[in-house]
Order: C-alpha cells, then structure tokens, then sequence
C-alpha cells in the first residue's frame, strides 16, 4: 500500500509530470524532486516579500477556450498550455492542477545572469576575509548561474563596515543585498521592529532604528539566515573557516524544547553552533543562550579528572573504588539522578539505584521563566526521559526536603549523586560531610568537596544518546568531540559501575546495545531500534503521564494539555 496522500496533485516540472501536495510554492515543489530553484530573500519560516527575483521561472497552465470554456487541446490532443508571457517568482507563486514549470529554459537562464550582475555591481570582493565564505549563496549562485565575467568598470558605492548593531552581531553594509531576511525574522519572529532599510536603489543601507539595538536572545538567527556576510558572529568572526569544520547533529540542552542544532567542531574543539531545521520542534531558530553551552566543555570548573579522597587515580580504579564505598551502605545509600543525563544513562541508573536498594531515585528540577519560543520553563531536557526508564516516579522537586531529612535522621548514609550539585538542591555542608559520597558530573562544585570519591561525567557534545523533549518527542544526538583525557568514553562509567557493584556485565557502553534492553522492559519503547530513530525525531506515547503537572508553558510547537482542553 502507498504511503503518499490522496489528495496529490500533477504539475509538469521540466517536462515531466510529478505528483505533490498541494498548496506548496514552486520553490517547495521542485525542492521535492532535487530541483533548485535559486533564491536569497524568500526563508520556508518567513513571509514572502518576492524582492529578490532571482527565483524567476517559466509558468503556464492548460488553456481554456474564452467562448466555450472548454480546453483548448494541441493536435495530439493534449492540453495546449498557454505561457505566461513574463517569467514569475516561484516563491509567491503557488502551484495548480496541470501547472507547467519551467526552472532551465534559456529565459529563466538570463534572468539569473542578469539578477546576479546586478547583485555583484556594488558587492566587495571580500570572500578572502569574509566569514560567509564556504557556505555563502552569493559564491554559489555566481559559480553556478552567472555570467562568469564583470561588464561594470565604474567604483563600487561605500557603505558602513564592522558596525556593531547588537552584543553578538556585526553589521557589514556592503556586502547586504538587501534581501530583508533579518528584517522579516524581527518583526514576525522576535516581534520587535528593530531593523529597516535607508536611503534609496542602490545606496539602500541596512541599519537598526534609531535607539534600538539588537540584543534579543534570538538575535543570532539573522545571521544564520543572512545569505552573504552582511550579518556575523561576533563570537565566531574570524575563528575558523568553515570548510574545516566537522558538523555534528545535537540537542540544544538548556531547556525542555530540545532544539535541534548543529554542533560545527575542527581536532576535537568545538568552534560554533547552529540550528538544524526541524519543522516539529524548532523550525530553523533557535536561542543564542543554547549556542554558547559548548563553552562548558573547557571551562574552568570543568571536572576532568577521577580522584579517591582527594588523590588522583585512574577510571577503573575510581570506579572500583565507588563500588566497594556504595556496598558498604546498601540499603542506606539514595542516588540522586538528574533530568540533563541521556536516556541510556538514566536507564542504568534505575538499575544500579535498585542493586542498591535505593527508593526512590531523586532528581533535582530547574525552573526558570519561559519565553513562549523555544525555552521553556522546564530547565532540564530529559525529565520525561527519566519519567519513561523509571528512573524517577513523579515530578522532580527544586529541593531535595525528603532526601534532607533522611540524611538527618540517619535512614541515609551514602548518597551516589549524579549531574548534579546537592547543595544547590538544599542539602547542607554539614550534611554532606557526614555522608559517604560518590559525585559523578562534569564539574566542580560544593558536592564535590565533602565527596569520598569523584568521577568525570561527559557533557552532551562529548556522547551519544537520546532524550526526551516536551512533547515526548524521542530525539538523538551524537557525540561531536572527544572527551577530557584519561576520561572513560561513553557509557562506560555507569556499565562498569553495575558490573563491579553485582559482578556480571550485561550491559555494553553504547546507546545501541542499552536500547535493546530498553526495548524489552519498557513498553514506550517497544519495538524501537537505536539506529532507526529519525533525525527529526519520533514522538512517544506519553499517556500514562497525562495527570502530571509539568510547568513549562506554551513554545513554538506545543501547547500543554491544560491549556488544549481550555481553549
């Protein structure tokens, strides 16, 4: 049985009938077929404001008699199409039953020639020192669609360079053509006019308005959007060129959105990263605050050695070592998990939290103010994730009251907290310091000085595995760069911690081999191979949850239930 919807409909693309859905511009339809039609102002996220036209085609539809209004056919008896007489923008031009298109004739060819001449009369020759360069449309459309040689000999006009319209955002005027992407993104995203043209033809200047700067936290999306070097990165100008780059897909993690990026990495350091488009989750936006995250990975409280009471020692020794001290408390140990581990890790955590007899499994919740984008008031990325591998039962709490008083009353005595700071969830130095605790994170904290033992934990860009957004949306990423020396890879820490805690080893150390064993014990995730998850993601069954309170509020793709059923 075919898995194309019914409601098809047949347009001829280069003399060739093709079936699509309907209501799709002739940019979207012929991009179906691996068909390119050229373009810098028109964005699949933005209005259509057609200033471009460089996406000139050929259209026409099946003519129809003026008297009779009956279809005018050809001798052979097929519908005779009358043409357009003028070539049409393909992105405000939608398509029709028994449309025509044509995107190579000799027509549509000197319309691009001509389009790109114009273009180039005032452009810099900047692509020596210009960040676009590697991924620039102006370099690509020129090499593919334009004349070859110059005619214009006159001096190119000046605009203003290396102007600073936000903290994070450089302006190069020259280079602007004036396509109006960042504008539109303000106005229609971000929802503030905060930039606009001056001036007139080909002295127009991209400028922001008079007292406004822009500092909004998604002001970096005009820049990945910018289809020259108009716009850059303040914080990636002149770093790195971007043909070096290895371009790794990941997972925003700062909030329970769980945007889709692209993490851009050259010898195992991270240089930027981008959005990577998802229309279910984030489209192609995302928050400058999740850009800069990969700054965590060398940062100066950065934990990137294993150590037993305070002397350095090796990972299996470390690991050895935290299994013998969380033995000794078995029955009286609580592990305090966290909602910013992979699913896999929170999976082997549930198993080692019941070897050690430890229930319930604590997590620590991070709330901060959602912004009805893509952050959302949910801080964690994988709470559902924990929810679903049982790692945890209910909701987390910001602090850890009952796990407190089981300290206080000596019902606890060791404590295994993971990827998180326990005196920052409430529990006190005095505490702490009369627990035996094994601290398993990626970085130096309060709880990592009363700790018996310290074991380096891999950041996301460091790993590969999965997490669960807000929508129940099961979504990967990958492991973009090594991590810190001496640290074991993977998995590692946590299979080797259940095979020295009950002495076997069923579990191997990578994503694939642990969503097996998911696959059979937890029924969300039957049937789910690790490697046959999309890259856009596979939303779960999240129904046995469907009572629980989760704060997070609205974002770009998902309205909580709450607010469904008051609408």
């Amino acid at each position: 049985m075919s898995d194309q919807p019914d409601n098809l409909i047949t347009i001829n693309l280069n003399g060739k009938d093709v079936q699509v859905e309907p209501g799709l511009n002739i940019i979207e339809a012929a991009s179906r077929f691996g068909i390119e039609v050229p373009h810098y102002c028109y964005h699949p996220h933005l209005s259509v404001p057609g200033n471009c036209r460089m996406c000139l085609v050929e259209m026409g539809m099946p003519g129809k008699d003026r008297a009779t209004g009956e279809p005018m056919l050809n001798d052979d008896g097929s519908p005779k199409i009358m043409w357009v007489p003028k070539p049409v923008i393909a992105c405000a031009t939608k398509i029709a039953p028994g449309m025509h298109v044509s995107t190579e004739s000799d027509v549509v060819q000197k319309c691009r020639e001509g389009v790109m001449e114009f273009l180039l009369v005032n452009h810099p020759l900047d692509c020596p020192i210009c960040d676009q360069a590697g991924e620039c449309r102006l370099q690509e459309f020129a090499t593919d669609y334009g004349r070859g040689h110059s005619r214009f000999v006159e001096r190119k006009n000046v605009k203003p360079k290396r102007t600073r319209i936000g903290p994070r955002v450089m302006l190069d005027d020259e280079r602007c053509i004036l396509c109006s992407r960042c504008i539109r993104f303000c106005n229609e995203f971000i929802g503030k006019p905060i930039l606009g043209f001056t001036e007139r033809g080909s002295y127009s200047t991209l400028t922001t308005f008079p007292g406004k700067e822009l500092d909004d936290n998604y002001s970096l999306n005009t820049v990945d959007i910018c289809p020259v070097g108009a716009l850059t990165s303040t914080d990636f100008r002149f770093k790195m060129r971007v043909w070096f780059l290895k371009e790794t897909d990941s997972i925003d993690t700062e909030s329970s959105v769980g945007c889709n990026t692209i993490v851009g990495s050259r010898e195992g350091k991270i240089h930027r990263i981008t959005p990577r488009r998802n229309d279910e989750v984030n489209d192609t936006w995302m928050p400058d605050s999740g850009r800069m995250l990969y700054k965590q990975v060398e940062a100066d409280d950065r934990l990137t050695a294993y150590s037993i009471a305070g002397k350095p020692c090796s990972g299996e020794e470390a690991v050895k070592a935290a299994a013998e001290l969380l033995l000794q408390g078995q029955g009286k140990v609580a592990v305090v998990g966290s909602g910013r581990l992979s699913v896999e890790e929170q999976f082997l955590l549930r198993k080692i939290s019941e070897v050690l007899q430890s229930a319930p499994t604590y997590a620590v919740a991070r709330y901060g103010e959602a912004d009805g984008k893509l952050i959302s008031a949910d801080r964690n990325p994988n709470v559902r994730g924990a929810l679903l591998t049982g790692m945890i039962g209910n909701l987390p709490e910001e602090q850890l009251e009952d796990l407190r008083k089981k300290l206080e009353s000596g019902e606890v005595t060791h404590l295994l907290a993971v990827g998180e700071d326990l005196a920052e969830a409430g529990i006190p130095a005095e505490l702490l310091k009369q627990a035996q605790v094994v601290y398993i994170g990626t970085r130096h904290c309060d709880t990592c000085q009363h700790s018996k033992i310290e074991l380096p934990l891999l950041t996301v860009f460091e790993k590969s595995g999965t997490f669960v957004n807000q929508q129940f949306r099961l979504q990967k990423f990958n492991q973009a760069v090594p991590g810190p020396a001496g640290t074991l890879f993977g998995l590692s820490t946590f299979t080797k911690l259940y095979a020295a805690l009950t002495g076997e080893s069923p579990y191997a150390p990578s994503p694939a081999a642990i969503w097996t064993h998911m696959a059979e014990e937890i029924a969300e995730f039957s049937g789910l191979r690790y490697q046959d998850i999309p890259k856009t993601g596979k939303v779960l069954d999240g129904s046995r949850f469907d009572k629980l309170p989760f704060r997070e509020g609205a974002s770009l793709h998902f309205t909580p239930a709450a607010e469904t059923a008051n609408a």
